[in-house]
């Protein structure tokens, strides 16, 4: 057997590592490249910064404002009654029936729609012999009704037409507006503004300015003719008011009763008070 030479032997050598290199380094690259981690910037975003508070709560100065809007009347609640006497419960029921009956008839005549008459209260009691007895002579009913009249220029028509048909009490006639919520608004809004305005002039009386507005407390009524059921009388409503507006009736009728009847509508005064808290500068 002949010997290779040495340079052949070489070749054959290179050959061979060059065949085993080929298919053992592509392996070695993906397994690579499968455990090499990707590393990602994460994005670099700044936290919101919330507005800033310029008001100063240490400093302030609190104020109230009070506004009345006086309005003239579109509706009229009249509570009529019928009282019945009897000896016995069916008896004075089947009587007061009939008499409420024809005092309903004679409303609806004169333009009061059924809808705007309702019982409002219907009471039965019993008619002792004296105080401390227990013998009782009879019963009597009382039977109230509430009317809404929507022409308040008819109001006294209203309570002479029920009188003449059966009726003998007046309970209560009462005005009021069926624009409320827009007069209490508007004079919600006018309370407002005579507060702002006096936490100006007292903060600048005081050589400061107002800033922001802190807090705001609101209480609004409405009470009848200008007439106050806590202390009787008109004093409250002059002493405590800021602004005072007078809204105009739709028509002559409604203000006065120049005609001569006894039921005077007048105004209704609708009322606002609100007081607040303003900082200062």
């Amino acid at each position: 057997m002949k010997h290779i030479s040495t340079p052949v032997n070489a070749v054959l050598a290179a050959v061979l590592i060059l065949l085993v290199l080929s298919t053992v380094l592509p392996n070695f690259n993906v397994q690579a490249a499968a455990t090499t981690p990707t590393v990602t910037a994460a994005p670099t975003t700044e936290p919101e910064k919330e507005p800033e508070n310029t008001c100063n709560s240490n400093r302030t100065v609190q104020v109230s404002g009070t506004a009345v809007v006086n309005v003239a009347p579109d509706r009229a609640l009249i509570q009529l009654g019928v009282q019945s006497n009897g000896k016995t419960p069916k008896e004075i029921q089947a009587r007061n029936a009939t008499t409420i009956s024809s005092v309903v008839k004679s409303l609806q005549k004169m333009g009061i729609e059924a809808k705007d008459i309702s019982t409002d209260r219907y009471v039965i009691r019993p008619l002792y012999e004296d105080y401390d007895s227990l013998k009782i002579n009879g019963y009597r009913t009382y039977n109230v009704i509430a009317i809404t009249v929507r022409d308040v220029d008819k109001t006294s028509d209203a309570i002479a037409v029920a009188f003449q048909a059966g009726a003998n009490q007046v309970v209560n006639v009462e005005f009021y507006t069926s624009e409320l919520r827009k007069y209490r608004d508007q004079a919600r809004e006018m309370a407002m503004k005579a507060a702002s305005e006096k936490a100006t002039a007292l903060a600048q009386a005081a050589g400061a300015d107002t800033d922001c507005i802190l807090n705001i407390n609101e209480n609004s009524w409405s009470y009848f003719n200008g007439w106050n059921w806590w202390d009787g009388g008109q004093s409250q409503n002059l002493w405590t008011q800021n602004a005072v507006q007078n809204i105009a009736p739709s028509n002559s009728g409604s203000q006065a009763n120049d005609d001569g009847s006894p039921v005077s509508t007048g105004m209704i005064s609708v009322r606002a008070e609100v007081s607040a808290t303003f900082s200062l500068k």
